[in-house]
């Protein structure tokens, strides 16, 4: 009782206020001696941020919706290059339900949702990002045989073959990215260091690979394409611009039907060009030679200009697409036909 008596004061409490403290700065404060720590409290993580990031998650799922229900309802609008943009909108549906509502519960530091949740996001995330990636160059080789060989262009590209390129580019992503992440997908928990934490590594010479394969090469691939279409588009607006008094009745529908394709090619070639804008900081570590560390090495401002490529998509379709403001109206008022053989536009 003596001794009990002759300790400070402060030293009977040190203890117990201090275990309180790491309880209320863990992550799991039943698990504080083994549980990540909370950051700092930083100006950036201000309760505005989750409502901004929050509200175009979601503008992004209904955006990309409608474009999937309007491409999937009207059979007006099934063509191969619509059938390219449904892909293309699938998997900007899937970043904005399953990706961005994730990548804002890692803005805070702590990782609430188990290991089996992880390992989905990251394999998600990495699926997505190359089947984005095999629709772009899709969408390219498909613009480039219609401007540079309109004449086979109904016998290169048909509705069966376009479905079995997306099928096969979808297939190739969940196969590929399976295998890079083979042993993550194993144990999720793998490279976590605490409990809390969710995170993916993958080495230099793998991340080479990969980026290689899925960033350097398609977009070689779609900016070569997508001059040889420029040139030709710039060549034949000339020719039409020579000869459009010329013309005769026949040749007149022809020429609208250029002017036509022209225009998909140039919208079209604004969405790559925010594509490959928006990817670049998203495989800036790998193309530094940096291993990949998704909670490291990522900026939240290049993972988010990532993501927000997929909220840009629709409102450029809804910019430069006639068709799909039409269809937009039509669903907003609930004046959607019954029957997909109504014709739009």
């Amino acid at each position: 009782m003596q001794q009990l008596d002759d300790e400070p004061l402060h030293l009977l409490v040190s203890e117990p206020m201090e275990t309180l403290r790491e309880a209320l700065d863990a992550c799991y404060s039943s698990l504080h001696n083994t549980s990540c720590r909370k950051p700092a409290p930083r100006r950036a993580e201000h309760p505005l941020l989750y409502y901004v990031l929050a509200s175009i998650s979601l503008l992004t799922v209904a955006l990309n919706l409608l474009v999937v229900i309007s491409i999937a309802h009207f059979r007006q609008l099934h063509t191969p290059t619509n059938l390219l943009l449904l892909s293309l909108a699938v998997s900007d549906l899937l970043v904005g339900l399953l990706l961005m509502p994730a990548q804002i519960v890692l803005i805070g530091g702590c990782w609430f949702l188990g290991s089996f949740a992880c390992g989905l996001f990251y394999y998600s995330s990495f699926i997505l990002t190359s089947a984005s990636v095999g629709n772009m160059v899709l969408i390219s080789i498909d613009r480039y045989v219609s401007i540079c060989d309109p004449l086979s262009y109904p016998n290169k590209v048909t509705h069966g073959r376009v479905k079995v390129c997306v099928c096969v580019c979808w297939a190739l992503s969940v196969l590929y990215n399976g295998v890079i992440l083979r042993d993550f997908l194993k144990h999720p928990n793998l490279y976590n260091s605490c409990y809390g934490q969710c995170i993916v590594v993958i080495d230099s010479t793998t991340g080479a690979i990969d980026v290689m394969l899925t960033f350097v090469c398609p977009v070689a691939i779609i900016v070569v394409l997508y001059v040889r279409v420029f040139v030709v588009a710039v060549s034949q607006a000339r020719a039409m611009r020579s000869h459009v008094t010329a013309v005769s009745a026949q040749g007149s529908v022809t020429v609208r039907v250029k002017k036509s394709e022209i225009k998909a090619a140039r919208t079209l070639g604004v969405v790559v060009a925010l594509f490959v804008v928006c990817f670049c900081p998203y495989f800036y570590p790998s193309l530094a030679g940096q291993d990949l560390s998704t909670s490291v090495a990522f900026s939240v401002f290049g993972v988010w200009l990532f993501f927000s490529n997929s909220f840009l998509n629709p409102l450029i379709y809804a910019f430069f697409y006639p068709w799909f403001r039409r269809a937009i109206r039509l669903i907003v008022t609930l004046q959607m036909p019954i029957s997909a053989n109504t014709k739009i536009f």
